[in-house]
């Protein structure tokens, strides 16, 4: 996850809550279209896509709604803000997924064994074609807010998408194949495979949200960017029980860095201001907790977080 990035809460979330707005709106088209050229064609790919884009268009309101409350600020219940609620998105989505598999591959492997001739297959390719490049325009949108976000709803719903772009080729082929080489067969070949390209997507989204549950940390590229930005003032110098986690738009950063023992409090709280400042100019929805340490003459301290602690770990 990339949550290095100049945006400020609010261009972040002006950002998520767009994108999100035009996912829900894409796969409400889909719907509507697979489900008229699924009831002119018979195409089981076709009922698989189109059960896929209902549950996407559930999964994509739950994300609209979720990138909503996780921007919402700080109260008396949640001191640490709910950012968590994309993460929680996330999850819907991905049990969402693997319902969508689970139904797609039943009914695909029963007319395997029973295929039946499609008809008015002009009309499925046509949907599937819109449908492909719908998602992809989707897709492309999400990735530009990604580049600029680190919403954990938006990237499961990319993830979401970008399976479900393969399956549209995929459904697209097996009907193509079915309609001009008469091989029924490889419509339903083609759900199947589209049911297994959703098992995986189902997978990568339940480990990113999880990650963000479990409180993981950010990656090593961002935790060096935090460790040189703080030290750039040579009063402030070895960071160390450096602990950070992503919750949903926020980034939550607490450390323990040494000062010069013979600063006055006046100072040093100078200097760490300063550095919380140049922290939140890279990392502008951050939460920071610095605890100053003089150098040399500080005690091991921490409790279960203490350095000592995870040394014996």
């Amino acid at each position: 996850m990339n949550t290095v990035h100049g945006l400020s809460p609010a261009e972040s979330a002006a950002l998520t809550r767009r994108v999100t707005l035009l996912s829900v709106t894409t796969a409400a088209v889909l719907v509507t279209i697979k489900l008229v050229a699924w009831l002119a064609s018979g195409s089981v790919a076709l009922l698989a896509s189109m059960a896929d884009s209902g549950l996407d268009l559930i999964a994509s309101l739950g994300t609209f709604f979720a990138v909503r409350y996780a921007v919402a600020p700080p109260d008396t219940e949640h001191r640490f803000g709910h950012g968590k609620a994309e993460a929680f998105a996330s999850l819907m989505q991905a049990g969402l997924v693997f319902a969508s598999a689970a139904l797609i591959a039943r009914e695909a492997i029963g007319d395997l064994f029973g295929a039946h001739p499609l008809k008015d297959t002009g009309w499925a390719i046509a949907v599937m074609v819109v449908s492909t490049a719908l998602t992809f325009f989707l897709i492309t949108a999400q990735t530009q807010v990604l580049k600029k976000t680190s919403s954990v709803a938006v990237s499961g719903d990319r993830a979401h998408y970008a399976s479900d772009l393969a399956s549209n080729i995929i459904a697209l082929i097996g009907i193509g194949a079915s309609a001009w080489l008469g091989y029924n067969n490889l419509d339903a070949m083609a759900a199947i495979l589209v049911a297994a390209l959703l098992l995986w997507g189902a997978v990568g989204v339940f480990r990113e949200a999880s990650a963000q549950l479990m409180d993981r940390e950010l990656s090593d590229e961002a935790r060096a960017k935090i460790v040189a930005l703080m030290t750039e003032d040579p009063r402030l110098s070895d960071v160390h029980q450096l602990r950070t986690r992503a919750s949903g738009p926020y980034v939550h950063i607490q450390m323990h860095v040494d000062l010069d023992p013979d600063l006055t409090l006046e100072a040093a709280h100078e200097a760490i201001v300063a550095a919380e400042k140049r922290v939140l100019a890279v990392f502008p929805s951050a939460d920071i907790i610095v605890h100053a340490d003089p150098k040399g003459r500080a005690e091991p301290h921490g409790g279960a977080f203490s350095e000592a602690h995870h040394a014996e770990a």
